[in-house]
């Protein structure tokens, strides 16, 4: 039977990294993705206020095929200057994409990144001229490594589900073939993620696996109406709202395969959050790969069959990261 890692997290994936800083004054964070080998990667945009960095590099068409590192942050666009601090790092480690080799000519660190709001969060933004997203971001690549964080973490850290604290989810999932995928996501929508009427229970209740998100079950005579989505953010704004989010995996796979894996993962926030792509959202998923392993002589069935693994595994994601959140809600 497929089931999780062993530490049900992104970092099962081998050969990844993950930094999360956090400023608790400011109720902000930003999480780094970190390869420990360029990776190919590719994004999915669904939602209708999107913020992104380098998103267009990642096309199957385009000249760069890898990245150094994914960069998730909040801060709405102020947070997008996070990856400004990582590419700076990477490059003065000598990280990044080459064109051409020359004595003082640095490479480029291509490092895509995708933020959220939550600058009306209570936190102090006061910031003048110097918001922290730079140094949050460098803080985040300096912590890098395999533990990862639930809940109040990251770019996850000042986020709202709904009318739920948000946070940063984390899951994974093997294959019977031993190939997996991870996901990472930090979720600040605008649509709710528990049933209507049964506040306890995810609507990624159905993918659950041994209890991670509390274990609740709808009631026997449970249902709704078509038009209740439940714990919503009342008064949403245009682009207030964000899920961002990541699926890795160890199979081998081109550009062109890792954007039909992002495709299929984003199905994952459709069964975790109602209602999901919204104008008020910036929905974005990231698929990388780290090529430990071969799809298999069969590789458009394998991808297949990873994708929908990536979406259940996203679900997860979601329910696990804001379980977390609830049960910190007073601790900060």
């Amino acid at each position: 039977m497929a089931s999780p890692g062993k530490s049900n997290s992104l970092t099962d994936i081998e050969g990844l990294l993950i930094g999360q800083a956090a400023d608790m004054r400011v109720k902000t964070g930003v999480t780094v993705i970190l390869p420990q080998e360029r990776a190919v990667c590719a994004v999915d945009v669904r939602g209708g206020g999107p913020g992104t960095r380098e998103t267009d590099a990642l096309a199957s068409h385009t000249l760069v095929d890898a990245v150094d590192a994914v960069v998730l942050s909040g801060g709405s666009s102020y947070g997008l200057a996070a990856a400004d601090g990582v590419a700076a790092a990477l490059g003065a480690r000598g990280q990044g994409f080459a064109l051409m080799d020359l004595p003082g000519v640095p490479p480029s660190p291509v490092v895509p990144s995708a933020i959220l709001y939550d600058l009306a969060n209570g936190g102090d933004k006061q910031w003048g001229d110097t918001p922290p997203y730079r140094q949050l971001g460098r803080d985040a690549l300096d912590m890098a490594s395999q533990a990862v964080a639930l809940g109040k973490a990251g770019a996850g850290y000042g986020a709202r589900a709904g009318a739920h604290p948000g946070g940063t989810g984390t899951a994974s999932l093997f294959l019977n073939n031993g190939l997996g995928v991870a996901a990472l996501v930090c979720v600040n929508s605008f649509g709710s993620v528990t049933l209507p009427g049964a506040d306890d229970v995810y609507w990624s209740w159905p993918m659950e696996i041994d209890g991670e998100f509390g274990g609740a079950r709808p009631p026997q005579d449970w249902s709704m109406e078509p038009d209740d989505w439940g714990a919503a953010k009342i008064n949403p704004g245009a682009r207030e709202n964000t899920t961002i989010a990541l699926i890795a995996t160890n199979a081998t796979l081109t550009p062109a395969q890792a954007q039909r894996l992002a495709i299929m993962a984003q199905d994952g926030l459709a069964r975790a959050i109602r209602p999901i792509h919204t104008p008020f959202d910036g929905d974005v998923v990231f698929a990388l790969s780290t090529a430990k392993a071969p799809l298999g002589d069969a590789p458009e069935r394998t991808l297949a069959e990873l994708g929908n693994a990536a979406a259940d595994t996203l679900a997860r994601a979601v329910a696990r990261g804001v379980h977390a959140a609830r049960s910190q809600a007073d601790d900060t």
